[in-house]
């Protein structure tokens, strides 16, 4: 059964269709994690970050997928998987029948990968969707959250430590806003996805300028350093971060951008006005802190 506090946070979205209920049991999901991962102590050795801590932490207005996590030091040792467990028990705990699975390596990477996973279709099941509702969907859909530890972050950054109160009281470690935001623009500046446009980025990136929150170059020029970004004997100044800004809105397809966040959003009309100009206009408001 699922608990009558999952329930009332799923009210709480006032879904009216299958995708939005979808995407609530998905982020329901993530903040259940996230309290599994508390529990076990997990937050003494990393802090959350990326677009679902915005998302979770700070109220952003879209829908994230994936959780991400920086270790507060470089341990090449680290083991993400002994984490598992306290996830699965903490959802299990609250009606949510789910495996945890690690992500086989394909490259030789710093970043541990897993998946949690549950059946959409039974999930539905278990919070009294309409069998119509259920028809709709393969019997083998799952919902699917993905969770990533970097075991060589770039440092230089500061943690702060946000409360949360679902499903029960408890904090979490994450980098501070300056910091996230350098972590946003280096994603946004140099992340490739071979001809895919990440447009939740930008959309990030307007709510950081929107919010009046001021980037910190110090993390970001060690984010562009670690990644063959920048070369080690310059310095990242002001002028030449927005330089380099300049030129990728430039270079920015627009409209695949708008196609990539649409459906992390509820309301649309919050993009139609995307264009190199508006952007670059947006980024005359940058602030920035060291």
């Amino acid at each position: 059964m699922i608990s009558e506090a999952v329930l009332k946070r799923l009210e709480s979205y006032k879904c009216s269709t299958h995708q939005e209920y979808e995407a609530a049991l998905l982020e329901i999901i993530q903040e259940i994690a996230l309290l599994g991962l508390w529990r076990s102590k997990f937050f003494e050795e990393a802090t959350f970050y990326g677009g679902t801590a915005l998302r979770i932490l700070y109220g952003l207005d879209r829908f994230s997928e994936d959780l991400d996590f920086s270790l507060l030091k470089k341990e090449p040792n680290f083991e993400m998987k002994s984490y598992h467990q306290s996830v699965v028990r903490e959802l299990q705990s609250l009606g949510f029948d789910v495996t945890v699975e690690e992500k086989k390596k394909t490259i030789d990477t710093a970043v541990q990968s897993a998946f949690i996973k549950a059946n959409t279709r039974e999930h539905f099941l278990r919070i009294g969707l309409s069998t119509e509702d259920q028809r709709r969907m393969h019997s083998n859909k799952v919902l699917k959250v993905k969770f990533e530890v970097d075991t060589d972050p770039p440092l230089k950054f500061n943690v702060d430590y946000r409360p949360l109160t679902f499903p029960g009281p408890f904090s979490v470690a994450t980098m501070t806003l300056p910091d996230l935001f350098a972590g946003k623009m280096h994603a946004l500046l140099f992340r490739e996805y071979k001809g895919w446009v990440k447009g939740r980025d930008w959309y990030d990136f307007l709510w950081f300028i929107g919010q009046k929150i001021p980037l910190r170059l110090t993390h970001l020029e060690e984010r562009m350093r670690e990644a063959g970004h920048f070369p080690n004997d310059q310095h990242l100044t002001e002028q030449k971060l927005r330089r380099i800004l300049n030129d990728r809105i430039r270079q920015l397809d627009v409209a695949s951008a708008k196609a990539d966040v649409r459906r992390f959003i509820k309301d649309s009309w919050k993009i139609d006005h995307w264009s190199h100009e508006y952007f670059l206009e947006s980024a005359t408001h940058l602030l920035l802190t060291s």
